[in-house]
């Protein structure tokens, strides 16, 4: 991008954050916020307009997803690079992010040089990840991925099954469950089972621990 400054656009729902975000770009002569937006439709519709070199989704917004949005956004504006930004680091939001080829994902608890370095790095076509996500992942000649294999299994459960674990988590009964989802006993025994084998987790303390990890329920 040399000659000219990296255009970027914003997402977040924080409008105090987007107002930052702007004065801090306008303190660096090398970026140049060009949209903003409060929410994943807005961010859509802003990339489109705007055309920009990155665009910064916030992970957390509400409307449709902020993954949904950054394949639309990548659909619409090819040559955009993508940057999450985000309070959370739980490995289902890390994968969620590599898949859909995120060039960089930025911690919120990171010093705001990070993403001025997120921005410059990716802009010329590198990537760049948090030191917290950097211990999740491993980048080599195949790209990044997640160094581990257990917490890419959450991705393979079910609806039904990501609702069974959350309860199991808050320590309801079958029984419990089963009445709050309107379930046969049976039928939560089929789902417990089944994420039992997907997570290969054998026990509930297990199942609870793994929940927290993932930020589904609060310790």
């Amino acid at each position: 991008m040399k000659g000219r400054p990296i255009t970027v656009v914003i997402a977040d729902d924080h409008a105090l954050l987007r107002s930052a975000f702007g004065l801090l770009l306008r303190s660096h002569g090398d970026s140049r916020l060009v949209g903003a937006a409060a929410d994943a439709d807005g961010a859509i519709a802003t990339a489109a307009a705007a055309k920009p070199d990155v665009v910064i989704l916030d992970i957390d917004m509400p409307g449709r997803g902020s993954f949904e949005a950054a394949r639309e956004i990548k659909r619409s504006c090819p040559g955009a690079r993508v940057i999450f930004l985000s309070a959370y680091v739980q490995d289902r939001f890390v994968e969620q992010a590599l898949a859909v080829e995120a060039s960089a994902y930025v911690t919120k608890g990171e010093p705001p040089e990070a993403i001025l370095k997120a921005i410059r790095t990716v802009a010329e076509g590198g990537v760049y990840f948090s030191p917290q996500v950097l211990d999740r992942i491993v980048i080599d000649s195949r790209g990044a991925r997640l160094a581990t294999v257990q917490q890419s299994r959450f991705s393979t459960l079910t609806r039904r099954e990501r609702e069974v674990l959350v309860l199991v988590a808050r320590g309801k009964s079958k029984k419990e469950i089963a009445d709050e989802l309107g379930l046969s006993l049976n039928t939560v025994n089929r789902h417990t089972s089944g994420l039992m084998a997907k997570l290969k987790i054998h026990d509930r303390v297990q199942l609870a621990r793994f929940a927290i990890r993932e930020g589904l329920v609060e310790a």
